[in-house]
């Protein structure tokens, strides 16, 4: 296997355990007020900024010790430059990654227009987001295998 195509690997695999490990964190302390109290809002803002930070944070470190796992286990360094090839396959996987974040949010949006409570939409653009970071790692790692 390539470098690029350990990497998406591992950023779907990072993606994963972050996104579930964050929603088994925040599960327990689901507010217990009403749909519409001031909690459940502050509940599903904090879910949404915190998973963000956590998220860009932990892609961050695990594409550190990435590189540093590669480099002691293969004795190479990674690449230091993208040719055409990789930045085709990294517009292809933003594209699909783009496309599927802003369907989620318009079914998000749709979800408001049809009544349901006000968690729906956030249930439903968290899981998009989440979607779409799997849809681009997933996108990439196909490109790199079989080609563009």
């Amino acid at each position: 296997m390539t470098y690029q195509e350990k990497k998406s690997i591992v950023s779907l695999i990072g993606a994963i355990l972050i996104f579930v490990s964050y929603c088994l964190y925040m599960y327990p302390q689901y507010p217990e007020g009403g749909l519409e109290s001031i909690e459940t809002f502050r509940y599903w803002g904090s879910f949404v900024l915190i998973l963000t930070l956590v998220s860009i944070i932990a892609h961050i470190m695990i594409s550190i010790i990435f590189n540093i796992v590669f480099r002691m286990t293969t004795r190479e360094k990674e690449p230091r430059f993208a040719d055409e090839l990789d930045k085709l396959i990294e517009l292809k996987a933003f594209r699909n990654s783009f496309f599927v974040f802003i369907l989620g949010f318009l079914v998000a949006m749709g979800s408001l227009i049809i009544y349901q409570p006000l968690q729906v939409m956030f249930i439903i653009l968290i899981f998009s987001g989440f979607i779409s970071d799997v849809t681009g790692s997933i996108t990439k790692f196909y490109h790199y295998r079989r080609g563009v």
